[in-house]
């Protein structure tokens, strides 16, 4: 395929606590090829391409650009030696319009307005890409925002793109939009480091995977050559990995324990969540998909107390909780788990402390806290979850990613919640960490426990979902059984399209 745009070779970093993030790395990124990066959560491949990027300095090791050694002191030294990044998470100003968002980029590369239009155009023929640069960005949706951001980092024409897990946020029909354009980037000759952790993406956009574990690469080999069996078995070691084991169809019946009618939330003028109604029974996992923005996150706010609606009902085991605070909700029997670990977590406290604090704001202990009771059903759900831990002292924010998702959701087990409403509960964690959280909804649904799972990962829903409802633009605009949606129906709703046309 030809010599490395970009390599790296026995890179090392050490961050000052302690942490060996990387130990002797070294691949390189080929013209016209996608190089896939995949590992388990703290792997390090968010460092190896933040340090490929210029964002972090490596402890030892060497970035070559065209075979030249380079020692970068920023991005921006990066971006002028033809390397250019997209992060997971966008970094557009929302405020500004799109045109604002590309002359502020332009001016840091040295592009004057007239070069950046100019190249805006180029890339829109090139590349068959719209672009409405008058448009402000909050106003566009996520798969929109994300082209946005690939154009940015393509007005300075890099060598190697760098693509961090880019279909986390968007719909499945944006994902195959950016697909189709990561492959005419790559025929036009561009190296593109590509890292996801969906293993299903790996044989549809990559030419060469790369496996990394505990900050090592275990095994670099081309896409044609590997299964995606063994890349996961290649992910997480000799460990073995129980998939989740979902009961065929199961017939929804029995006692509602949530309803909610005809819910409207609004948010600065909008109605962000527009007239909502729909129901969960005992024991059922009712998905909710949509890409993010579409009034998602405001619905789980209003069910659990913490955004107000403007109108409609939430009923929780036959009672109004419409204006009940979220402490009063928790001791009723309802529970909710955010997308963002460190707000489901006290990051500083340590483990007991954290599992004591849940159990005080549930109203399960007294004014005096017993300690030993504490740490003893810490202690079994520790064992029962498989949760790493040095010592059920040592403070939350120590705890690798999955663990603390493990320790966020024992918290809520050792409540025996009625209903547990849950925001992307896997999302950032390792396959391994992925599958046991999974693993531990579907076992409290087979125990009694509602949920009502939200999620950005489509596969996730139709894996656990027993009815799964599609929101977009704030309303409901499907709900039925999992089993009677089909992947590209999903993909049209979730991207405000039915039968092919623009609703």
């Amino acid at each position: 395929m030809g010599e490395y745009v970009v390599e790296v070779r026995n890179l090392h970093k050490i961050y000052p606590d302690g942490t060996v993030a990387l130990r002797g790395v070294s691949l390189g990124f080929r013209r016209g090829e996608v190089h896939v990066v995949l590992g388990e959560n703290g792997a390090g491949k968010t460092t190896l391409a933040r340090i490929v990027y210029g964002e972090v300095r490596p402890s030892r090791g060497q970035v070559l650009v065209e075979g030249v050694p380079r020692v970068f002191r920023g991005p921006w030294e990066a971006i002028r030696a033809g390397i250019s990044m997209v992060y997971q998470h966008f970094s557009l100003v929302h405020r500004f319009t799109v045109a604002e968002n590309l002359f502020l980029y332009g001016h840091h590369i040295g592009l004057s307005r007239r070069e950046v239009l100019e190249r805006v155009e180029k890339l829109e023929a090139e590349y068959g890409l719209k672009i409405p640069l008058n448009r402000r960005v909050d106003e566009l949706p996520a798969g929109l925002q994300q082209r946005i951001e690939i154009v940015k980092a393509l007005l300075s024409e890099p060598k190697l793109l760098i693509l961090d897990e880019p279909t986390s946020l968007i719909s499945p029909l944006e994902a195959e939009a950016l697909f189709k354009l990561v492959k005419r980037l790559k025929e036009d000759g561009v190296a593109i480091m590509y890292i996801t952790h969906r293993l299903k993406e790996v044989p549809v956009v990559g030419d060469v995977v790369t496996v990394m574990r505990r900050g090592e690469v275990v095994k670099t080999i081309r896409v044609g050559e590997v299964d995606l069996n063994t890349l996961a078995r290649l992910m997480v070691g000799g460990r073995e990995i129980e998939e989740v084991k979902r009961p065929t169809q199961r017939v929804v019946v029995g006692e509602r324990v949530l309803e909610v009618e005809r819910l409207t939330v609004v948010r600065e003028g909008r109605r962000v969540v527009d007239n909502v109604s729909f129901w969960v029974s005992r024991g059922e996992i009712l998905g909710i998909a949509g890409v993010v923005g579409n009034g998602q996150e405001e619905l789980v706010e209003a069910i659990f107390g913490l955004l107000k609606p403007s109108s409609g009902r939430i009923v929780f085991c036959g009672r109004d909780v419409t204006g009940l605070p979220p402490w009063e909700r928790l001791r009723l029997g309802m529970a909710f788990l955010p997308s963002e670990r460190r707000l489901a977590l006290i990051q500083d406290m340590n483990l007991v402390e954290n599992m004591a604090l849940m159990l005080a704001v549930a109203g399960r202990t007294g004014l005096l806290v017993s300690w030993s009771r504490v740490e003893k059903l810490l202690r079994e759900y520790v064992d029962r979850l498989g949760i790493v831990a040095r010592s059920l002292t040592m403070p939350v924010k120590r705890l690798s990613g999955g663990n603390q998702q493990k320790l966020a959701l024992a918290r809520i087990m050792a409540l025996k919640p009625r209903l547990l409403v849950a925001v992307d509960p896997t999302h950032g964690l390792d396959y391994a960490s992925t599958m046991a959280v999974r693993r531990m909804l579907r076992q409290m649904a087979d125990n009694g426990t509602s949920i009502l799972l939200v999620s950005s990962d489509l596969d996730e829903l139709l894996q656990l979902s027993d009815r799964l409802a599609v929101m977009y633009s704030g309303k409901i605009v499907s709900l039925k059984p999992t089993n009677k949606y089909t992947y590209e129906e999903l993909g049209r709703l979730m991207g405000g399209y039915e039968g092919g046309m623009a609703s």
